[in-house]
């Protein structure tokens, strides 16, 4: 068994004991009630890592400020002692399972939803009637492609911050819409009041001790940053000054609740403009700075982070960025200060945060989307199943769907390879043993077919899966080709183990037959069979220079030192492109809408995109596919018929998408339940398929 001693040391913020050296560090998921209260939801999700051995678990951005600070619709709050309730509860659940828990207080400035202050202000009016108010507001949301031409700030109150640099975050255009105006003093005092009111609504709660932000571009770091901070006062200019406002709500917390309180920080220590290309922000070494200041105020631990929304790939990592990227930063802090310093930044193994922690770079682990792939990762490490724990593989899911659905007054943010993740309340750990060892036949042994069979067989079905590859992974096996994508493979790698375990049995290497599925006499059938590689019907379309991504990505195909033109600038053409510019071609990407990537998460396409242009990858936007030619692609401009231009090239790469692969039709008669999952019901993520086929097997009876 290895040997983990030093994460499940105990340490302290002050007064507080921490049981081990593992926190859940803040995620918004919008997991709270619309009023800002905690729920069932909100309670369940952070219990199950806390009963999943997490030693402190710190709460995601919780609102202090109802008419200048809201960050989304089911975002917490401790803006009123109507919520001291709702968090009483949530502490006394994550008290009685050992752990403890730190309430990170939060103001989003120039970030702030503008919309969702709206309603706010309006519902006030009504008495917080919420259903009808957030159909109405929310509805609003599905058509702001209307409004992205028009000056949103005419229609909603302008944002606050420490001066009115504009927000230019890619990741919310409803952010760069907005209006921002410097704060005047007397709403800097008010809002700094504002932090110590919660902090005391959080020591009258329970709560272990509070957490400032100040970090990924929000409203403190906002006043921190040289590039945020213009002011000419005595907020701005030297970092004491741009760290007043800070010290202050410190003093005034301490004013409230009495010095012994603890009091963390989250903190950005580099915001990584350069990273982007820009000469702009604060650096390390201001930042090891920031950290001195912050412990001469009396905070008394550093959950270091960096990036802000304009470099969110810094703080939200993508799959390509390596383990452990960060761990300098932390080391450079943790010697100039000494009160503990953790730090997230791409730590997935327990074998890597004992490491981080031998080696001196952190005192404290930080999880943030490991704990949403597996909430029982703390307790896997103490009982040597390390090779059990579910991986997170970096793949922004989360994000994407907290921003795309909970944003929108939708679900909470989800985790691709957990469905449970935010539905703890609907799904149980462990489900009922509804399968009575009857056999079910899983056909595919990609992300889809491994969560039925992992499902079905934790029902207490006898599994059997039929794989024609000798792999497990299906389309995964692609996505992770890339070196920098390896991540991406753990998700059906991991899948495998858990079944093993579970008595799943494999047959690799065979395709289902209907005699071979029929001999097992299942109760059902679950039809995982994945998609294959759309192909146009165009002319050329069939000659032996003409290749689809499976081909390049499985090594079928071996490309160097060509001229390569790729069709289609999605996720699986966009990292097509790159592998074969990684491997010394030239590439050229043909894509037939207006933008590069359509429909693509915006980190995705910051990752990518800016590589291939360092390369001088040539990007026809607009134009589509028409003939293929054995030493060019010929394209025609989508909004000129008839007007073409020749791509001359040595190879063609299709990359228009998949389509549901088709299951031999007797194979589907051998039973009267069959269940179609994944790609072979709609193609689409990884997150949508484990999805699908996780909610399609949980309740089978």
């Amino acid at each position: 068994m290895a040997d983990f001693s030093k994460l499940f040391e105990p340490w302290h913020i002050g007064t507080c004991e921490i049981p081990n050296r593992i926190a859940l560090t803040p995620m918004l998921l919008e997991v709270a009630e619309f009023d800002g209260t905690c729920g069932d939801r909100c309670v369940e999700y952070y219990t199950e890592r806390a009963k999943g051995g997490v030693g402190l678990i710190e709460t995601e951005v919780t609102r202090i400020s109802d008419w200048t600070g809201c960050t989304g619709p089911a975002q917490m709050s401790v803006t009123s002692d109507r919520c001291i309730p709702g968090l009483t509860r949530l502490a006394d659940s994550i008290h009685a399972q050992g752990s403890k828990v730190f309430l990170q207080l939060h103001h989003p400035g120039r970030q702030t939803y503008q919309l969702v202050v709206t309603a706010w202000k309006l519902s006030d009016v009504i008495g917080r009637r919420w259903d009808g108010w957030w159909s109405i507001f929310f509805g609003l949301t599905k058509f702001m492609d209307f409004f992205d031409s028009q000056p949103m700030h005419k229609f909603y109150f302008p944002t606050v911050s420490a001066s009115n640099v504009p927000n230019k975050g890619l990741c919310s255009p409803v952010e760069q819409w907005q209006k921002v105006r410097p704060l005047t003093k007397w709403e800097i005092h008010y809002i700094e009041d504002e932090f110590a009111r919660g902090a005391l609504r959080c020591k009258k709660a329970g709560i272990d001790g509070v957490q400032l932000h100040c970090s990924h571009g929000y409203f403190l770091q906002q006043f921190i940053s040289p590039y945020t901070n213009r002011r000419e006062d005595e907020y701005g200019g030297s970092l004491e000054n741009r760290l007043r406002i800070v010290k202050e709500i410190i003093d005034k917390i301490h004013q409230l609740c009495g010095p012994d309180y603890p009091i963390s920080a989250r903190l950005t220590v580099d915001e990584y403009y350069r990273m982007f290309g820009y000469d702009q922000g604060l650096v390390l070494s201001e930042g090891v700075e920031v950290a001195k200041l912050l412990e001469s105020y009396g905070v008394q631990f550093l959950d270091l982070s960096c990036g802000t929304y304009e470099t969110m790939n810094a703080w939200c990592e993508p799959t390509s960025f390596d383990l452990g990227w960060r761990k300098d930063n932390a080391k450079a802090v943790k010697a100039a200060v000494s009160i503990p310093v953790g730090q997230t930044g791409v730590i997935r193994t327990p074998e890597q945060a004992e490491q981080l922690l031998v080696e001196g770079y952190q005192d404290v682990i930080g999880l943030g989307r490991p704990l949403l792939a597996d909430p029982y990762w703390v307790n896997k490490a103490k009982e040597g199943r390390s090779k059990e724990i579910n991986r997170c593989i970096s793949c922004l899911y989360c994000l994407e769907s907290m921003m795309h659905n909970a944003l929108q007054g939708g679900t909470p943010g989800q985790c691709a390879v957990n469905p449970r993740t935010c539905n703890e309340v609907d799904f149980p750990l462990e489900p009922r043993k509804t399968g009575m060892g009857r056999q079910v036949v899983v056909i595919g042994a990609g992300p889809a077919g491994l969560m039925a069979a992992r499902t079905c067989a934790q029902k207490g079905f006898n599994v059997t899966v039929f794989e024609k590859n000798q792999r497990v992974g299906g389309q995964v096996l692609l996505a992770a080709a890339p070196k920098q994508k390896y991540k991406i493979g753990w998700v059906t790698e991991d899948y495998k183990t858990q079944c093993d375990l579970l008595g799943v049995k494999f047959n690799l290497g065979v395709e289902a037959t209907a005699d071979a599925v029929a001999a097992l006499k299942p109760y059902a059938v679950i039809n995982a069979v994945g998609g294959v590689p759309v192909v146009p019907k165009i002319e050329g379309v069939d000659l032996p220079n003409v290749y689809t991504p499976d081909q390049i990505l499985s090594g079928q195909v071996t490309l160097q030192g060509k001229t390569i033109a790729v069709i289609g600038s999605g996720m699986t053409g966009l990292e097509t492109a790159e592998y074969l510019s990684d491997i010394g071609n030239r590439v050229a990407i043909v894509e037939m809408a207006d933008t590069l990537a359509p429909g693509t998460w915006i980190q995705h396409k910051m990752d990518v995109i800016p590589k291939l242009e360092s390369r001088g990858t040539p990007f026809y936007t607009g134009w589509k596919l028409v003939k293929c030619a054995p030493d060019a692609a010929l394209i025609e401009d989508v909004t000129v018929p008839g007007a073409t231009r020749r791509i001359p090239c040595d190879a063609i790469v299709i990359s228009l998408g998949v389509r549901p692969a088709t299951l031999d039709e007797s194979i589907l008669k051998v039973c009267d339940k069959v269940i179609t999952v994944g790609d072979a019901d709609k193609t689409g993520r990884i997150g949508t398929a484990t999805h699908q086929a996780y909610r399609a097997t949980i309740n089978l009876e």
